[in-house]
């Protein structure tokens, strides 16, 4: 692939509802689109999941955008690629910043699918002509409140419900909403809220019938993890731990979790999520794909990953209208009866709306690898 240029946008979009988990309320969104032009006019697109604040990893908006176009845009522009897998290469030597690496890899994937005619999904090995889909709930003013939106997405169609915890909102929430709804496929996501002196709490959660618990300790603990999961009958799923091949090998020899969120940008993109899946695979373990409150394209993407065989759960790929007034693609992902259709479309199957795109664009700047080797040689 002979890249001829690349194009970030910055953009925000409200969503339709505040989102409120154990760390903090989001209102809107802003995100950093990453279009990637070839010579024989095809584009590939992604986006940075990054938010506002560091509050779920180190990285943010403010940080992705000098990191891209100072670090990484450099790297992928001062040669032609002629795989996918060779950008997380070129990356190796920079430390960290996966959700910045992972928007410039999966958009160069999007453009390699693009030109060889064939959708993502099955240029990544996935074997799914549809998914399930689940939806995550933040944290409510109420019980009462919860229990009603559950009603409602009980009623659409939604394969699994993800309740966000924290303490004093858990265990005696929960059980309110397994006593309304006895078979729901139900998960608890603790966004790292608790500690191992809750253990006694967190044994409570194994008489409801849980699916997992997610990420009830540190975001960067899997040490902890294993001597919690010891003490828990419900199965641990870990998440902002996770950041690699290796975080999760080491997740598995340890105990620590026996399911596997994966997060595209978690990981740094789609050739770490390919290794991940792979070694899943081997180990008998399931997978599922968290969400960021993606726009479509992200949405795409996750779309595409879930189609592989290993991603036995439903995951956080909610359809647009649930975050959204308008997407920023063509068509606008959809959901029938708690399933979703993949794409048979060349790249991530869907159509990004420039002129909307552009409606809401803050910031652009376009590169071009002559223009990198300028700026490198200056």
């Amino acid at each position: 692939m002979n890249i001829e240029k690349v194009i970030l946008r910055q953009i925000k979009m409200d969503l339709l509802h505040p989102f409120t988990t154990s760390v903090g309320t989001e209102y809107d969104k802003d995100v950093i689109l990453v279009e990637v032009q070839s010579a024989n006019g095809h584009s590939g697109w992604a986006e940075s999941v990054s938010i506002n604040e560091p509050i779920y990893n180190e990285e943010t908006i403010d940080t992705n955008w000098p990191m891209l176009r100072k670090f990484l845009l450099p790297e992928l522009l001062k040669a032609p690629i002629g795989h996918p897998r060779e950008v997380s290469e070129r990356f190796q030597s920079i430390r960290g910043q996966f959700n910045a690496k992972a928007a410039v890899e999966q958009a160069v994937w999007d453009l390699y699918a693009k030109e060889q005619g064939r959708p993502l999904a099955e240029v990544l090995g996935g074997t799914k002509s549809s998914i399930d889909v689940g939806v995550s709930i933040g944290i409510t003013e109420s019980e009462d409140a919860l229990l009603e939106k559950i009603a409602g997405y009980v009623k659409e169609g939604y394969k699994r419900i993800k309740v966000k915890i924290k303490p004093g909102w858990d265990v005696e929430l929960l059980g309110a909403v397994r006593r309304r709804f006895p078979d729901l496929e139900m998960m608890a996501d603790a966004n790292c809220a608790y500690t191992l002196d809750d253990i006694p709490r967190l044994k409570q959660l194994d008489d409801l019938n849980l699916m997992m618990i997610e990420q009830p300790l540190a975001h960067d603990d899997i040490i902890d993890h294993a001597e919690l999961q010891k003490h828990l009958n419900t199965p641990i799923c870990l998440d902002e731990s996770l950041h690699s091949y290796d975080d999760v090998r080491k997740a598995i020899e340890l105990g620590s979790c026996r399911i596997v969120n994966l997060k595209i940008g978690r990981v740094g993109g789609l050739q770490e999520t390919l290794k991940i899946h792979k070694l899943c695979q081997d180990h008998h373990i399931p997978m599922w794909c968290g969400g960021m409150l993606e726009t479509g394209i992200g949405r795409a993407h996750n779309i595409a990953v879930t189609a592989l065989p290993q991603f036995l759960y439903p995951g956080d790929t909610a359809p647009s209208s649930h975050y959204w007034e308008r997407d920023i693609i063509h068509p606008e992902v959809r959901m029938d009866r708690g399933e979703m259709k993949v794409p048979d479309q060349p790249g991530i199957g869907f159509e990004p709306d420039i002129d909307y795109i552009e409606q809401l664009t803050s910031h652009k700047e376009t590169f071009t690898p002559k223009e990198m080797a300028v700026r490198q040689h200056d």
